[in-house]
């Protein structure tokens, strides 16, 4: 089922090729990004906790 690309296909497959490098270091960068932003809340609620008991 893979069509023939003829003389087309080194940029065609290196285009797919950018992309799915791309899409993963988005992925990578939010995964990364959420693990800082949880990390950063998880203090910022100890903090509030412990202001609150005392």
């Amino acid at each position: 089922m893979i069509p023939e690309l003829g003389k087309y296909a080194g940029a065609v497959l290196s285009a797919y090729g950018v992309s799915l490098l791309l899409l993963a270091l988005i992925i990578w960068a939010s995964l990364w990004r959420a693990r800082q932003v949880r990390a950063q809340l998880r203090d910022v609620e100890a903090r509030l906790k412990a202001q609150r008991s005392q």
